[in-house]
């Protein structure tokens, strides 16, 4: 893993690889509490004895300068300083008796190498894993990113032992392929649609090249502008392209428009071209004025705002500009080559055209005529009746005000990306292996879910909190690709209700709310929003507790809103060590030793560092589990006083059981 974790680091585009399911390891020096205090031995002795025996030496070297004149030799001396292998800390001498005999850590303890923590647990479609977390940088192409680590994971796997695979069971890029597919399809389509329109309209395959030709032109032209610009491919520029291609092609079409109609009255084709040019060069630049108009001024927003809608502005304006400048050279260029008069000589290529596809013109050209003789009759008929039309159009107003009121409205529309993020929470103090068990069952139940492809689990962390607690667990719910959920039962929302309502059923013991991913890629962890409540006028942690609460219960009740939940609890249950400071001086416990000694055992103790792997990892003190287990383990701890007695932490401390919140925030505030 340190191997991978160093070969995907070094690609182009990455910015940092986080290993999750396992944590930096760490020599574990586990010990009995029991067997020390048999000993009068106390956990700092062994703790001393690691610093004292594992340390980092420079000895020196035999004939450094300044040295004897006629030094031929200079060779540095090596001892064995750091300690590498479990067993030679096991060796690790702790007391020696006066009958000569050593007390080794082996004698009170184990050692071994572990996870530096062991609080956070990665599973993979039920399966124990090692997961990598790879963040690219901001500059960076995600595809090209994408597609470099899939290549390196398939280099590397080769090295893999037998019965070792990687999967990639959460990838962004394939939603960024799809809007990418999506713009090339509305590029297709566009151009298919223009070529069909010319075609039907004038008749001819030399106008349609015109048009067609605008269109690519155009878009290149906005690529380079955004390559200056800055700009990526991303939600915002693809969406502004999507509206920037149909918006280039009416410029190409009005101006070939113009020039066919002088034609038909007798012009040649420069001449009609420099006339149509004169008719429709102010209308032209007017359009482009005005639409730039209407764009150019979302960049200059501040703010969320500004930053999501530049890009898209500027992509639209661009696209614009560049058009309107095409149809000011470079269309009436094309025009003034390629069209030819209607009655004059006509080539062996249009001939040919006409034969075939003229049933096709004479068929649309009298279904025009009929078209447009029905639609003056219409509307003569209609202004005799100004009353009713006015009816219809007010009816038409008010069904889309309807319309506009039923459609979801929200800061930034939820996509479908191809995954969702759920948010484990079990009751406070609840311990790892509960949420382990719960997470076990949310696996199951969105792996049977129709739709879901892979289940990316990690216990004992909140993705969508940033917290780390035992009660807390997340999971990466990976979709099926888009092409396998075309049917709306298959979309995104649909998916995330049915396992919503499943878990509300099935896994009553837990807190899980399900989340869509963010609109916008690095805006937040999930969809939705996130309010902060604060206690300005310190009216004190249960009051916070309650206003929270009603906050709550008052967005659940909108029908609006949905999913509202909060992590603060006032009332968490936690244990209270209330140390007799009195009784540590009459029995003569320094307060150093007994925090000391109840850290290394409760917790953990961080001593010094060895070297493996060529990397520098930590050595760590504990108690064995069973010695963990409850309070009035606590309580049975010996700690050493100066006169070298064994003191029991309970004759020198009270712990009780109090409440106070586990995750509370502190917001800095500066004062001028």
């Amino acid at each position: 893993m340190l191997r991978l974790k160093d070969e995907l680091s070094r690609l182009p585009g990455i910015s940092e690889v986080l290993v999750f399911g396992q944590r930096d390891y760490s020599m574990r020096v586990w010990l009995d509490p029991d067997k020390l205090a048999a000993r009068d031995l106390a956990v700092s002795d062994v703790i001393a004895a690691i610093r004292e025996q594992n340390a980092q030496v420079a000895v020196g070297q035999v004939g450094q300068p300044p040295s004897a004149t006629g030094q031929v030799r200079q060779l540095p001396i090596t001892v064995v300083g750091r300690l590498s292998e479990p067993e030679e800390f096991s060796e690790i001498v702790i007391r020696t008796t006066h009958d000569g005999r050593m007390l080794r850590i082996k004698d009170v303890g184990r050692v071994e190498i572990n996870a530096r923590s062991q609080d956070i647990s990665n599973r993979f479609d039920g399966k124990p894993t090692v997961g990598l977390a790879i963040f690219q940088l901001p500059n960076a192409n995600a595809l090209a990113t994408a597609d470099a680590i899939k290549a390196k994971m398939d280099e590397l796997s080769q090295d893999f032992p037998d019965g070792l695979i990687h999967e990639i069971g959460y990838d962004t890029t394939p939603f960024i392929r799809e809007s990418i597919l999506e713009v090339v399809k509305a590029l297709r389509d566009a151009t298919i649609l223009v070529a069909i329109v010319v075609l039907v309209f004038l008749q001819g395959w030399r106008p349609a090249i015109i048009p067609l030709v605008a269109v690519p032109v155009a878009i290149v032209g906005t690529f380079a502008a955004m390559a200056v610009a800055g700009f990526s491919l991303n939600n915002l520029t693809l969406f502004g392209l999507v509206l920037a291609i149909g918006i280039v092609v009416d410029d190409a079409i009005v101006v070939v428009e113009a020039v066919e109609q002088h034609l038909e009255r007798g012009l040649s084709p420069r001449a009609a071209t420099i006339q149509a040019m004169a008719d429709v060069s102010g209308p032209i630049i007017a359009v482009g004025f005005v639409l730039s108009a209407v764009f150019v001024p979302c960049a200059f927003v501040s703010g969320i705002v500004g930053q999501f809608f530049r890009q898209f502005a500027l992509t639209i304006s661009v696209s614009t500009v560049i058009s309107t400048l095409n149809s000011l050279t470079l269309s009436p260029a094309l025009a003034a080559l390629l069209l030819r008069p209607r009655h004059g000589h006509r080539d062996l290529l249009t001939r040919l055209f006409d034969l075939l596809l003229g049933w096709l013109f004479r068929s649309f050209d009298f279904g025009m005529r009929l078209s447009t003789r029905g639609y003056l009759f219409g509307v003569g008929k209609l202004l005799r009746v100004p009353a009713l039309v006015l009816l219809v159009y007010a009816g038409l107003l008010l069904l889309t005000y309807w319309g506009f009121i039923r459609l979801p409205t929200g800061f930034i529309p939820t996509q479908d990306k191809g995954y969702l993020v759920a948010s484990v929470q079990l009751p406070d103090s609840s311990s790892a292996e509960r949420t382990r068990s719960v997470i076990t069952k949310l696996e199951e139940i969105a792996r049977c879910t129709p739709g879901v492809k892979n289940v990316n689990s990690v216990a004992g962390n909140s993705f969508l909190l940033s917290a780390y607690g035992s009660n807390f667990g997340s999971m990466f719910i990976i979709l099926d690709g888009f092409d396998k959920r075309r049917e709306p039962s298959l979309g995104v929302d649909a998916i995330m209700k049915r396992i919503k309502d499943r878990c509300a059923a099935e896994i009553p013991e837990a807190t899980i709310n399900i989340f869509p991913p963010p609109a916008v890629s690095g805006l937040g962890r999930a969809g939705g929003f996130k309010i902060m409540v604060e206690d300005r006028g310190d009216v004190g942690l249960s009051t916070l507790q309650s206003q929270t609460d009603n906050l709550v219960s008052k967005g659940n009740a909108n029908s609006e809103l949905s999913g509202l939940f909060t992590v603060y609890k006032a009332n968490s249950p936690q244990f209270f060590v209330d140390v007799d400071r009195d009784a540590c001086l009459q029995q003569g416990v320094s307060l150093g030793e007994l925090f000391g000694t109840m850290q290394a055992y409760m917790g953990s103790r961080y001593v010094n560092d060895f070297n493996r792997f060529g990397r520098t990892w930590q050595v760590i003190v504990q108690a064995e589990g069973q010695f963990r287990n409850e309070v009035d383990d606590v309580k049975r701890l010996m700690v050493r006083n100066r006169h070298g007695g064994m003191v029991p932490l309970g004759s020198l401390c009270d712990v009780r059981l109090v409440t106070s919140p586990l995750v509370l925030t502190q917001i800095g505030r500066a004062h001028v």
